[in-house]
């Protein structure tokens, strides 16, 4: 067998499967995406076997971009699950034949609670069409499966189709990446957005604080204790002036081991790179970036500022990447 052509022969047949339904898409996609917008309650995604596995992933999509809502089994629906049910939820059912045992059964009591019902099946003209408000079609002429038996074609339009449903929702509801980020707390694109300065910074022991007045061999005490990469040096008034690294002091020392008693003031970096303590942490490495290509040099640390100018932590490039930012 030839795999690359039997793998390209798959991809056609689903392909085509898509193009077909994208065609004859209608109005009754309005009216689904207008059913969900008007749902009070939340969308109640069902449906058996690879139609179940599909529908789960269409309720965690259509959660996670503005539309409340969850995957409820057919089978366990009829045994007490349908409790989670109310008047105010919409039922998305998924069913390739329309005539799903499981799916079919728990029509009656959807019905009676008044439930709206968007059907996405093959045969619009089934049990389930019939009961449906809104059916959307997802026939195919042919599964890639060459017996014509294991769900292929089918089941990529159906996640296909659940996919524009949720994207159309989102755009209608003008759901945003903030939006999103409170629904992915811990996710890379949640931490990027939600995370402030604040959250990451090293701050009180951790916090070299010296004046510009303090002598280079303190300077490298005050890093040392505070288990940290550089010093703020600040003026009388507690104002950053300057920033000391370790490294700093090293380069500094190869002058010989009189540095260590000058003053923070002569070894100090003036008019460092800063940020906000209510900025974004994410923003950090925007400025460290920024920062290496004016200066040609790489910076791992950025002091952070409160209103008044002040030092109130310091955020580290190997803390952006513990807290998963980078």
């Amino acid at each position: 067998m030839n795999v690359l052509g039997a793998a390209r022969e798959v991809l056609d047949i689903e392909m085509a499967a898509l193009k077909r339904m994208r065609e004859r898409l209608g109005d009754e996609l309005d009216e689904a995406v207008a059913l969900i917008l008007r749902c009070r309650g939340k969308v109640i995604v069902t449906g058996m076997g690879k139609s179940g596995a599909v529908g789960r992933k269409i309720a965690g999509t259509l959660a996670s971009t503005g539309t409340p809502s969850l995957f409820l089994h057919p089978g366990e629906g009829v045994h007490g699950d349908l409790g989670v049910l109310s008047g105010d939820d919409l039922l998305l059912a998924l069913s390739h034949s329309g005539e799903t045992e499981e799916l079919c059964a728990i029509l009656p009591t959807v019905k009676r609670l008044g439930v709206p019902i968007i059907a996405m099946c093959g045969r619009p003209d089934s049990s389930l069409g019939q009961a449906a408000n809104v059916v959307l079609d997802t026939s195919v002429e042919r599964e890639a499966c060459p017996l014509g038996l294991a769900p292929t074609a089918s089941t990529t339009c159906m996640i296909a189709l659940g996919d524009a449903l949720a994207i159309c929702a989102m755009r209608l509801r003008k759901f945003t990446r903030e939006d999103y980020a409170l629904f992915h707390p811990g996710g890379t694109l949640g931490r990027r957005l939600l995370l402030t300065a604040a959250d990451v910074m090293r701050s009180g022991d951790l916090l070299a604080v010296v004046n510009e007045c303090t002598a280079v061999r303190d300077v490298l005490f005050a890093i040392t204790k505070a288990n940290a990469g550089a010093a703020c040096v600040v003026s009388g008034d507690g104002k950053l002036v300057g920033i000391i690294t370790d490294g700093d002091v090293r380069r500094l020392l190869l002058k010989g081991d009189h540095v260590l008693s000058l003053p923070a003031a002569v070894a100090m970096t003036r008019e460092p790179a800063t940020m906000h303590v209510d900025q974004l942490a994410a923003e950090a490495l925007r400025i460290m970036d920024l920062r290496a290509q004016s200066r040609g040099t790489k910076i791992g640390e950025i002091p952070v500022l409160d209103d008044d100018g002040r030092p109130v932590g310091m955020v580290m490039l190997k803390d952006l990447i513990r807290a998963g930012i980078v």
